[in-house]
């Protein structure tokens, strides 16, 4: 029988004692618990913590499982039910915007589009399912980030790149274009990763309320804005989307 490895055995242990009981547990809860040294504990919860799979509580000291664990097994419905749930109303959204639909989930320090409606006519397209998006300029990485702690940390710890002159790069800058996403609902992106192509997105939610997903609609600055603004009603398609599909995964506010 092949030898396993102790220290992720006891990772894996102080996991699954952080998932049971109490909510939230000291380090010398977790030692005793585990017949652990305090120092041993201490080495796994700081690994742990830094990896997102626990996070400490600043007042207390406690720890309790992370964010990015609970992504991890929110994983299949991510990848899995959410596109399933999505595909009926992405199409209704690509038909009353005219315009291309990406469905995406956070993935590496990105967006991942995990599934893309073709825009409604006869042009040539390139099926982009599979793609990465960065988190900072596009609608749906906005999105993503404004809703998702772990996509928020993870997108104020890493360079912002300028793609064109239009995109937002400081902390302070992004930070608020953040708290505008979460007042109104959706992000958009005009200009910002691409010259020429403006995007609308909103984020999905499921039954807890936890952010699985992100909408949006892409397509040409010229189709998604009128006069200099973006078009009302393409923004209001995309925001009954992803109530549409939230509500389809559960999420009872909608």
């Amino acid at each position: 029988m092949a030898r396993t490895i102790q220290s992720l055995e006891r990772a894996a242990a102080m996991l699954r004692l952080l998932a049971g009981g109490e909510r939230r547990l000291g380090l010398s809860d977790i030692s005793s618990s585990l017949g652990l040294a305090k120092g041993t504990a201490h080495g796994i919860l700081r690994t742990l913590q830094q990896e997102g799979f626990v996070e400490q509580d600043q007042a207390s000291g406690r720890y309790q499982l992370g964010a990015e664990l609970l992504r991890l097994g929110n994983s299949y419905l991510d990848v899995h039910e959410l596109r399933a749930r999505a595909l009926v109303w992405t199409d209704d959204l690509a038909r009353s915007s005219g315009e291309s639909v990406y469905l995406g989930v956070l993935h590496q320090q990105g967006v991942l589009i995990v599934h893309h409606v073709f825009r409604p006519d006869d042009s040539r397209q390139v099926l982009e399912v599979g793609a990465m998006q960065p988190l900072h300029s596009t609608a749906l990485g906005k999105v993503l980030s404004a809703y998702d702690p772990v996509a928020h940390s993870e997108v104020v710890e890493t360079d912002r790149e300028a793609f064109t002159p239009r995109t937002t790069t400081g902390l302070a800058d992004f930070e608020t274009v953040l708290d505008l996403t979460r007042a109104r609902g959706w992000a958009a992106d005009v200009e910002e990763t691409w010259e020429g192509v403006a995007s609308i997105a909103a984020p999905i939610h499921d039954r807890r309320r936890m952010p699985v997903g992100a909408v949006g609609v892409t397509g040409a600055v010229e189709r998604v804005c009128r006069d200099g603004e973006l078009r009302p009603e393409i923004v209001a398609a995309v925001r009954d989307c992803a109530r549409a599909v939230s509500r389809d995964l559960g999420a009872g506010r909608f």
